[in-house]
């Protein structure tokens, strides 16, 4: 098969299209594959082999956006197999099969139907295949073949992201590169200069160029100033063809923005300028402004002042308003019209930011000269100081003299002065002062517990003009006094521990007085002389204006006395010296052994032990299952049988009982053991013991107790070792009682006969340490104590 191509561009290429056409159709018909054969050699037949492919696919061409009135023809296909007769049918599938492109079932010719765009679709592929018309069988094999949309220039190039805006520095070097654009042409770039684009400038001109063929615009003239034009608009054209005639173009507006550089020093409009002050002017205050004009923007206009010479140097200063870039002036000194009545000042002003680029251009800044005159205004009266301090005693008479304030007209007219005290409408006027003089007086007493300072303001006019008024501050202190006695720092509840021994420390107290220092500390703490000697407490100063209570006896008993008062007097320092009385309530409780307070009322046993209501239940849960275990015992002992006869020889009736509950073995005859010790003594003079004796023993009646003593060891021993080791008696339990227990002790007779009458030296303090089971022990023991201290 063979196969025919034929395109047309356009109407301008008539000659090229045609020369192509032909060019095209000898080519491709050339391209063919015929069936196999050997030439005919000198007398031999013809020898036939199989048959190969009869065609091959190639590359269809048609050209796009064809706008004719018949279709556009693309090419022809044709198979080796067909002779002309009508007998192979052609076939044509694929993209566009039908709809784009028609084919000529029998000739093989194939057309476009339709314009088409390139720049949507560039190819398409297309399957072509010959059959037999009678047996719908191949003559040849199915074969693919691709149909190019051949390129025209039908796009012109766009700026796809103008317009576009740029800023570049003034004074910037020509050729300094500003911004590179792009533009796009949707034409194919490898077909022809459909798009190939070259860049102009339209409008900018002489200000800026751009480079045909990369797009960068570039500065083209020296030293563009910003303060002479600041903003440019530049188009931009783009044009393919290589900017040939008849090329499409497309353009953009390039908006560039001169940035501004510090090429311009600041410059006063004026070398002299003239300033009126009143010399009522504050100190402190703004009293002009000046400004020098920079023709830049932003920070490169920034500037300073300052004040390099003149004689108003000390008087005035001057700052710089950020935003508004103006000098300010202030007045650092008060002006006064008849001392001095004008100034003059040399008044520079600089830039910040410098860019030494520029320096050439002259030293960015300027000076000019500022004369200041100041103003006569009639002054109000001047006071001799700012402010005044006074003193005056509290408990003074109406009348007293506090001070005197003194005010001058600094005009030289030197009017008369009045004064008078400004006072709020709800102030007291606890002050006047006189209109001529100034002298200032109290109106009332004076408290300085209630008000100790008081702060007035004094005004003053002249006489010559009311309305013009001065005012000073005057501080009044009132001085103090000694007329409030000492107290007591607060209410005191004081504790004393039924326990307590002599001399303990049970709280101390403080004292205040609403006087001050002078006349209050030091306080002096004393009991009143009046009374007689407290036996139970006393009073410790502490000479650091607190005293110590302290306990002047043993122990305490809340069921004899639960509250003790003890009056105290307590005096200040002052001159004269001021005291006051006060009583002291003083609580006995029960404490534990470490100091705590359990209870400060008398209450019962078990309360006073501290225990819970859940201890205490416990405890008579307890004593209830003893009572049981006691009642079991006691019932089974009685279910025992008891013997019918009880022997006459029973050697426990030995035993005898002595229902005598007595002081003990001195404090009766019956119980004198002398008997045994020598019978010869029985006769002797014999001594209570219960008592102490009034007759001192003489060595030689110690030594005969020393022997008595020995001679009863023995016999004791003796009468023991017979009952342990008697062979004859029964073992039967019995109780043998030897009434010796031992030699004298040296803590003397502990019978309670006389005891009541006698001075004891035992200490029971220690009971009170033993605990909870032992209190009623102590208690009783400190009662007594207690009583015969009392």
């Amino acid at each position: 098969m063979k196969i025919t191509s034929t395109s047309c561009i356009c109407p301008v290429l008539v000659c090229l299209c045609f020369v192509q056409r032909c060019y095209g159709t000898a080519h491709h018909s050339s391209v063919k594959v015929t069936r196999n054969q050997t030439k005919h050699i000198e007398g031999e037949t013809e020898v036939h082999h199989r048959p190969k492919r009869g065609w091959v696919w190639n590359q269809f061409f048609v050209l796009e956006e064809h706008m004719g009135p018949d279709p556009q023809y693309v090419g022809k296909l044709h198979s080796n197999s067909d002779k002309g007769d009508g007998s192979v049918k052609y076939i044509l599938t694929g993209e566009g099969a039908g709809t784009i492109f028609i084919i000529d079932d029998t000739t093989g010719d194939i057309h476009s139907t339709k314009s088409l765009d390139r720049e949507q679709k560039t190819h398409y592929v297309l399957h072509a295949q010959a059959i037999d018309r009678r047996t719908n069988k191949p003559l040849e094999p199915e074969s693919e073949f691709i149909i190019k949309v051949q390129d025209i220039n039908d796009n012109a190039p766009k700026f796809t992201d103008g317009p576009y805006i740029v800023t570049v520095p003034e004074m910037s070097d020509m050729g300094t590169s500003v911004l590179q654009v792009t533009a796009t042409d949707a034409d194919d770039p490898t077909y022809g200069n459909s798009a190939r684009v070259v860049y102009s400038i339209l409008q900018g001109q002489p200000y800026f160029s751009v480079d045909p063929k990369t797009g960068v615009i570039r500065t083209a003239l020296h030293n563009m100033d910003r303060e002479a034009r600041e903003h440019y608009s530049v188009v931009i054209q783009a044009k393919d063809m290589a900017g040939q005639v008849g090329g499409l173009s497309g353009s953009t507006t390039v908006n560039i923005t001169l940035t501004d550089v510090n090429d311009n020093p600041p410059r006063f409009p004026q070398k002299h300028y003239q300033l009126y002050v009143p010399e009522s002017a504050q100190v402190g205050s703004a009293v002009g402004k000046i400004k020098a004009n920079d023709a830049d923007t932003g920070s490169n206009a920034d500037m300073t002042y300052s004040i390099i010479n003149g004689d108003g140097v000390g008087i005035f200063s001057i700052s710089t308003d950020k935003e508004t870039r103006e000098g300010i002036l202030s007045l650092k000194k008060p002006l006064n019209y008849e001392k001095k009545k004008s100034y003059t000042l040399n008044i520079e002003g600089a830039n910040t930011h410098l860019d030494f680029r520029f320096s050439h251009l002259g030293p960015f800044k300027d000076a000019t000269m500022l004369k200041i005159i100041v103003g006569d205004v009639d002054e109000p009266p001047l006071f001799s100081m700012p402010s005044y301090v006074m003193e005056v005693y509290e408990n003074a008479k109406v009348g007293t003299v506090v001070g005197t304030v003194l005010a001058q007209d600094p005009d030289s007219a030197n009017s008369l002065v009045r004064y008078f005290i400004d006072y709020n409408a709800e102030d007291d006027r606890f002050f006047n002062i006189d209109a001529n003089t100034g002298s200032i007086k109290t109106t009332k007493v004076l408290d300085r517990e209630e008000t100790p300072w008081y702060n007035i303001t004094v005004a003053a006019s002249e006489n010559d003009n009311p309305g013009l008024l001065s005012h000073v501050t005057v501080g009044i202190r009132v001085l103090d006094v000694n007329d409030n006695p000492p107290e007591l720092a607060r209410e005191y509840d004081i504790v004393v521990c039924e326990n307590s021994k002599p001399g303990q420390v049970i709280h101390t107290i403080s004292a205040t007085d609403k006087d001050d220092f002078a006349n209050g500390p030091r306080f002096n703490f004393f009991l009143d002389e009046h009374l007689s000697i407290n036996p139970n407490f006393t009073l410790k100063d502490n000479e650091d204006n607190t005293a110590s209570i302290l306990t002047r006896r043993r122990r305490f008993s809340r069921t004899v006395q639960d509250v003790y008062y003890l009056p105290i007097t307590i005096s200040d320092g002052g001159i004269p010296s001021l005291s006051s009385s006060s009583t002291l309530t003083i609580r006995v409780c029960a404490c534990e052994r470490d100091g705590r307070v359990r209870t400060c009322h008398p209450e019962a046993f078990l309360s006073a032990t501290g225990l819970s209501t859940g201890a205490l239940i416990a405890i008579l849960l307890c004593v209830v299952i003893l009572l049981a275990i006691v009642v079991l015992f006691i019932t089974l002992r009685r279910s025992k049988k008891e013997p019918l006869i009880i022997s006459e020889e029973d050697v426990r009736e030995n035993v005898v009982t002595y229902d005598d509950e007595g002081g003990g073995e001195e404090d009766t005859e019956a119980f004198d053991i002398t008997a045994l010790r020598n019978p010869s003594a029985a006769e002797e003079l014999k001594y209570r013991r219960d008592i102490r004796p009034e007759v001192q023993l003489t060595p030689r009646h110690q030594a005969s107790s020393t022997l008595e003593s020995i001679d009863i060891q023995e016999f004791i021993k003796q009468r023991l070792a017979e009952a342990d080791l008697d062979p004859s008696v029964p073992p039967y339990d019995s109780l043998q009682t030897y009434a010796y227990e031992g030699q004298r002790s040296e803590a003397g007779s502990i019978s309670s006969l006389d005891s009541a009458t006698t001075q004891s030296d035992q200490d029971y303090q220690y009971l009170g340490d033993w605990g909870p089971e032992f209190k009623k022990l102590a208690e009783l023991y400190g009662e007594m104590e207690s009583e015969r201290t009392t």
